[in-house]
């Protein structure tokens, strides 16, 4: 069956602005809209033609972790916009080319593949979950085309080879950072683990969550699997009772997270609930309501960070799509600038220059913070804890690497 791969170019994207304001989504499927680059003619330089140069970008538009890849989108769009509001590169234009998918991997690895073979990226964007961001990097690798992932935290996405980037932090610092919460500020003794078995991301972060929360002193009182999808978590969690745990530990994506809480406190469980980065949504208190209030997550940055930089993003964010940023778009908005910054800082427009900017890119003050590139093409930088509250987070605390 063919793939509906929905396409959205910067160009179509100004025209987008109205319908996509207050969360509305983006279309599901279709072909190429709008936009004026081209694949360069025989000999000439992938992802450039005249006054264009031409990215791409891999998202979940669709599917079940559709506002991710929203709002990484909508963030992207509002960088190309500044870039190409003061200038562009080197006298030439920003456009860059979408494709969905649909929050799946395979469809993931398709709009990879046709980004590099049909339309001749320069380099590509994305993804969030570590499963698409790994079936992405597959194809760019032997490709020898640039990939910078703007949220997959499991190191795996980079070890598959010296072209693949990210600007986020990983799994094992994202883990100790929560291992470390859970000790020092919870003060918890008996933590239960409840995990996705067919996520990438969430095997990765409970992993390095309990070896280093064990090494710390606490227990593991539990250790429950679900898969993605369901819809019924009463077994695990009546398991999970048993253990009569402190705190529960779910490194999961915020469409699981807010049924997981409701049934939790369905059946009694008071424990604190604690997760990742992949928590962060404004569909998490809309699903969890008063469930998931006063749980932790860790993440990459937090709105009420008054830096200038954080603010001004915010600000513009706003204005374009009425509502705050999460941090999927504040590390969107972060994985485009390092890309337009190595694009200008590279001798040529050839990708492997490209890809030596990009390795070589040191304190780049971004929205999330200073980013530097680690010899693993992984960035070093800290991570916040929020608190969820009722109908947002608040700031908790800041942990340095």
């Amino acid at each position: 069956m063919r793939s509906a791969l929905a396409v959205v170019l910067t160009s179509c994207a100004l025209a987008l602005v109205g319908c996509e304001k207050k969360g509305s989504a983006p279309p599901s499927s279709g072909g190429a809209s709008g936009g004026t680059a081209a694949a360069p003619a025989s000999g000439g330089t992938p992802g450039v033609t005249g006054d264009t140069i031409l990215l791409g970008e891999v998202g979940s538009l669709t599917g079940s972790e559709a506002t991710f890849g929203i709002s990484t989108r909508n963030a992207i769009d509002l960088a190309i916009r500044e870039v190409n509001a003061a200038g562009g590169v080197k006298g030439k234009k920003i456009d860059i080319r979408v494709y969905d998918n649909q929050s799946k991997p395979e469809e993931a690895a398709q709009a990879a593949n046709r980004l590099i073979n049909q339309d001749n990226v320069l380099l590509i964007l994305g993804e969030v979950a570590s499963s698409n961001s790994m079936a992405m990097a597959e194809k760019a690798q032997p490709a020898k085309v640039p990939m910078i992932s703007n949220a997959s935290t499991n190191p795996k996405v980079t070890e598959i080879g010296d072209y693949i980037f990210r600007v986020c932090f990983i799994d094992p610092f994202q883990g100790f950072v929560m291992a470390k919460f859970a000790h020092d500020n919870l003060k918890v003794n008996k933590v239960a683990v409840l995990r996705d078995l067919g996520s990438a991301y969430s095997q990765g972060l409970a992993d390095v969550f309990e070896r280093k929360y064990t090494e710390m002193g606490g227990k593991i009182v539990a250790r429950e699997t679900y898969t993605k999808g369901s819809t019924d978590f009463r077994s695990q969690l009546t398991a999970i009772k048993r253990g009569s745990p402190d705190a529960i530990y779910i490194p999961g994506y915020y469409n699981d997270i807010g049924l997981i809480a409701r049934q939790a406190r369905e059946l009694g469980i008071t424990a604190t609930l604690m997760g990742g980065d992949g928590w962060d949504s404004e569909k998490l208190f809309e699903l969890g309501g008063s469930a998931v209030e006063g749980s932790y997550f860790s993440n990459h940055y937090s709105p009420d960070d008054p830096s200038p930089r954080v603010q001004k993003f915010i600000a513009a964010y706003k204005a374009a799509y009425g509502s705050v940023p999460d941090s999927l778009a504040a590390l969107g908005y972060d994985a485009a600038m390092v890309a337009v910054d190595a694009i200008k800082r590279a001798p040529s427009f050839d990708r492997a220059a490209i890809r030596d900017a990009i390795a070589q890119t040191k304190n780049y003050h971004g929205v999330t913070g200073s980013i530097t590139l680690d010899e693993k093409r992984n960035a070093t930088k800290s991570a916040v804890v929020l608190q969820v509250g009722k109908g947002k987070t608040k700031y908790v605390d800041t942990i340095a690497p």
